[in-house]
């Protein structure tokens, strides 16, 4: 797994994170125990990856080290179109990550609540607003047996996979992929090697190998960047340089004339810097 910055503002991007391990260790686990030491060295807020780094264990992890994280698919199956799901839900949940209040796609904000049993949460929907609303068939909100409201019942996990859909959606409709460019990083990491194949076998050292080889990707993009912008300097000095080389055609004028004024009148202990 490498891990590397992408923010879009950033002229330098470099790799923060090299990790190996056997096909059979889940790309979750690895993520999990890496973000720790991710959030504390770079400070990131916003985690992008692909479907197969979600799991209620990230979850937590995310939740507890405040820091999103926005995929670009999601792992199970996709929901039918023809009926709303959670993820079309907008909920709003504390810091470890419990839901609270959740607004619906017509705009009805409630309250969410622990269930009975504190195993799922329930949310009661205005059911005068929701007979009228164009998704009352296809809804997910059903009217309860004795209290006519409309309830929607879900588990934590299922408000968490529905909020990591939301935010997958979202991201998709700006129609930006960040998390592409560590496609390219891996080629160019996997690059000095013949096939893309590692020539030593045992853990330690392709660790070894593959983080020598994230290393000096980051140099390379050191040195690119630190040549670019030293390019860019050169280009204003010699624009700055050009500029001062130009005289302003009033200037030789005013210069003669203070010469005159002051080889006319004298001054005594005075100083005039020009």
């Amino acid at each position: 797994n490498i891990t590397e910055t992408c923010d879009p503002e950033n002229d330098l991007q470099l790799v923060t994170k090299v990790q190996v391990a056997p096909n059979n260790i889940d790309d979750t686990k690895l993520l999990a125990e890496a973000l720790p030491e991710l959030k504390e060295r770079t400070d990131l807020d916003t985690l992008y990856t692909d479907g197969g780094y979600g799991s209620p264990e990230m979850d937590e992890a995310l939740a507890e080290e405040q820091v999103e994280q926005i995929q670009t698919a999601i792992r199970g199956r996709k929901p039918s179109s023809e009926k709303l799901h959670l993820s079309e839900f907008e909920i709003k949940q504390t810091e470890e990550g419990k839901p609270t209040q959740i607004t619906c796609p017509q705009g009805q904000n409630v309250k969410v609540q622990s269930s009975s049993r504190k195993k799922s949460f329930v949310a009661h929907f205005d059911e005068e607003r929701c007979r009228t609303c164009p998704y009352s068939s296809v809804c997910p909100a059903k009217p309860g047996k004795r209290d006519p409201r409309r309830h929607l019942r879900f588990t934590q996990a299922q408000a968490n996979v529905a909020q990591r859909r939301r935010r997958s959606q979202i991201h998709l409709k700006e129609g930006r992929n960040l998390r592409a460019a560590v496609e390219a990083t891996v080629r160019q990491v996997k690059h000095p090697f013949p096939a893309g194949k590692l020539p030593v076998r045992g853990q330690f050292r392709v660790t070894c190998m593959v983080i020598g080889s994230a290393a000096m990707s980051n140099i390379r993009r050191i040195q690119r960047y630190r040549a670019m912008k030293a390019a860019q300097n050169n280009e204003k000095r010699t624009e700055m340089k050009g500029k001062g080389t130009q005289a302003h055609p009033f200037l030789p004028s005013f210069l003669n004339v203070v010469h005159y004024f002051l080889d006319t009148f004298p001054f005594d202990n005075r100083l005039f810097i020009f």
